[in-house]
């Protein structure tokens, strides 16, 4: 029986990934928090760093780029089905997609960051996160004004 010995750099270079996409979500959770929508705090990082683990586990074990794929392709339907289950319509609305296009957004960070594309997912969180920030403002602005006309 071979006894398993633990490469410490391999601990130490893999947790920096899944702390880096825990980190680059959490704003993105705590905006939906806040808003007290269907994903929260808890949801965002921990999809990150899911997707981050899955994608660096793929990279690892799979020899070639059409397995890394099949990973990638993977995690992008499943999320997708996540995010799809945050939609709800009713009569004349509809709500969620924004928390359905958000978490999508999160696995894309994760795979980034699995991929060592940094400035990809720094962009995508800070994009994500102004977008719910200066768009809910514009939003509620112009449903104001349309409130207003009736």
């Amino acid at each position: 029986m071979e006894i398993l010995q633990f490469d410490w750099q391999l601990i130490w270079f893999h947790s920096y990934h899944l702390l880096a996409a825990f980190l680059l979500a959490l704003p993105l959770g705590w905006d939906r928090e806040k808003s007290s929508r269907n994903f929260g705090l808890r949801t965002f990082p921990l999809v990150a760093v899911v997707t981050c683990g899955f994608m660096m586990i793929g990279i690892s074990v799979i020899d070639n780029t059409g397995g890394e794929a099949r990973v990638f392709q993977g995690i992008i339907t499943g999320i997708g089905f996540i995010g799809g289950g945050s939609i709800l319509t009713s009569s004349d609305k509809v709500k969620g997609t924004a928390a359905a296009a958000t978490i999508w957004n999160t696995g894309a960070i994760g795979v980034a960051v699995a991929f060592d594309r940094f400035e990809i997912a720094i962009i995508l969180s800070a994009l994500n996160f102004l977008t719910l920030l200066v768009f809910k403002e514009v939003k509620e602005h112009a449903i104001e004004n349309d409130n207003s006309e009736k």
